[in-house]
């Protein structure tokens, strides 16, 4: 109820100041980063990541123009992408001094293979043993190569009597876990990622979208005719667009195809964090729910919500999703509140024109172009870092540090929610439930409010125990040692009624 009523409050506001189909993009021309307030407003932030480089061909060293790349992987200080248009990989390594260099590019593999070549390669995964997994999208495979380009094996069309015989496989899409089972989106597939184990065989599906229908064309269905069903849309679950394994082998998967009605009505999700059992366990405890911008009109030619089409997670829980719709970069706390957002359309720095794929490595992060053929390098600012400090020292226990980072954020941006939350957290473990309580109350965060207030009523309490206890007993002696009086006098002086002459 409570987020109906701020959706409703937050939408007629927009429609009173803004026109409801450029709110953010007027915020924008203001501010490059910006976050949502407490009722859904667009604020202005400072910039939380800032372009260092932007890598073409000629910054690489390389000859020729990559041609519509897709994928991209990071491990260690190394980076790998795609070339998807001209069938290769390249491997890159990130300098000291914020630079890429190529260290190799390949389009073909060595070892007893029929196909040597690269068909159209999707995406890359390096496992912990160094050997190279690549979506082989052309040639219907996902290989398996050593560090030295060495064919080990390969992973083909999983065999399941749902699939249609007939089928092209073409995954899109890989992850690898520690023990080199294999999780692959692919073109077609709407049943979940499909998973190998390490010795290739196919294991089944792991995560399937939830589908979202109307109630009405449901009821609808159950009395048609036959003629009548086979023109309606069937209800199937949605194709997974990227997937991401973090480091504790959670697997972050995104969703670039939802609807708005489903995403506003939360039939559907943008973004997941699935188990070993394929089960979603990923915490929304924020104001709203993750699926980027909340305002979905037109501005600049782009409408409806938000389409993610990658997503990576830092070490700190901070995962970020990639908008390929208007451009942007969404990051989000380990309990789904918007850390902050930034990005847009366009040519200039820090702007792009189709973006596929985003990596980390530390805490930059690298945003590919499929478009402008281009990577682009943020590093964070000093509100950024200061940010990421607070919840980092927070994790470690160190809650004064945390707590003094905190002050410093707000101080570099009195209106970001996350530093008053992150101060009364700080505070909360501190046991300074009064100040924490202060801090969860200026930004309306009801749930933590409760948990502190719930402290300070029990250290009240256990503070002040005697005084209760005494005011306790005075209430029943008083009033039971008045009666008793009041009976006593009455008995005395109804005695002389009773006297015998």
């Amino acid at each position: 109820m409570k987020r109906i009523f701020k959706g409703i409050a937050a939408l007629s506001l927009a429609a009173t100041v803004f026109a409801t189909s450029a709110v953010t993009t007027n915020a924008m021309n203001d501010s490059y980063t910006y976050n949502y307030d407490y009722w859904g407003d667009v604020q202005a932030s400072p910039d939380f990541y800032t372009v260092r480089r932007v890598f073409n061909h000629q910054e690489l060293g390389l000859q020729d123009r990559m041609k519509n790349p897709q994928g991209m992987f990071a491990i260690g200080n190394k980076l790998y992408v795609c070339d998807t248009g001209n069938n290769r990989i390249i491997e890159m390594m990130a300098g000291e001094n914020e630079s890429l260099s190529v260290v190799k590019t390949f389009d073909s593999i060595k070892g007893d293979v029929e196909i040597k070549e690269l068909n159209t390669p999707t995406d890359i995964a390096i496992s912990e043993d160094g050997n190279i997994f690549i979506a082989d999208k052309g040639n219907a495979r996902i290989l398996k190569l050593d560090e030295n380009l060495n064919y080990l094996m390969q992973f083909d069309v999983p065999v399941d009597s749902t699939l249609d015989p007939n089928m092209i496989f073409q995954p899109s899409k890989i992850a690898v876990d520690t023990a080199e089972r294999v999780y692959c989106v692919a073109t077609g597939i709407n049943k979940g990622l499909v998973k190998y184990e390490s010795d290739g065989v196919f294991s089944g599906f792991v995560g399937a979208a939830e589908v979202a229908f109307d109630w009405t064309d449901y009821i609808w269905k159950k009395f048609a005719t036959q003629a009548q069903r086979e023109k309606m849309e069937d209800f199937v679950p949605t194709e997974y667009e990227n997937l991401y394994m973090d480091y504790e082998g959670f697997i972050y998967v995104v969703n670039g195809n939802s609807s708005a009605e489903d995403l506003k009505a939360e039939k559907a999700k943008a973004v997941k964090k699935l188990n070993l059992m394929g089960s979603d366990i990923l915490v929304q405890n924020g104001e709203y729910p993750v699926y980027g911008d909340l305002y979905m009109g037109n501005g600049g030619g782009h409408e409806g919500p938000s389409r993610f089409t990658d997503v990576t997670c830092l070490e700190n829980d901070i995962y970020m999703c990639l908008d390929r719709n208007r451009g942007r970069v969404f990051g989000y706390d380990d309990q789904g509140n918007m850390m902050f957002a930034f990005g847009g359309n366009g040519n200039m720095d820090g702007y792009f024109r189709y973006p596929t794929a985003i990596e980390h490595i530390g805490h930059d992060l690298y945003v590919l172009d499929s478009q402008d053929c281009s990577i682009t390098m943020f590093v964070p600012t000093d509100f950024g870092n200061t940010v990421y400090e607070a919840i980092e020292q927070f994790d470690l226990g160190n809650y004064d540090r945390s707590g003094e980072c905190w002050q410093k954020a707000m101080d570099l941006n009195g209106n970001y929610n996350q530093a008053y939350i992150g101060l009364g957290r700080a505070h909360l473990r501190q046991e300074e439930y009064g100040d924490a309580l202060e801090y969860f109350e200026l930004k309306y965060d009801a749930e933590n409010y409760s948990k502190a207030y719930k402290q300070y009523r029990k250290g009240w309490v256990q503070d002040n125990i005697g005084i209760i206890i005494v005011v306790l007993l005075l209430l029943i002696l008083v009033p039971n040692g008045i009666g008793r009086v009041k009976q006593i006098k009455h008995e005395i002086e109804t005695a002389d009624i009773f006297k015998v002459d």
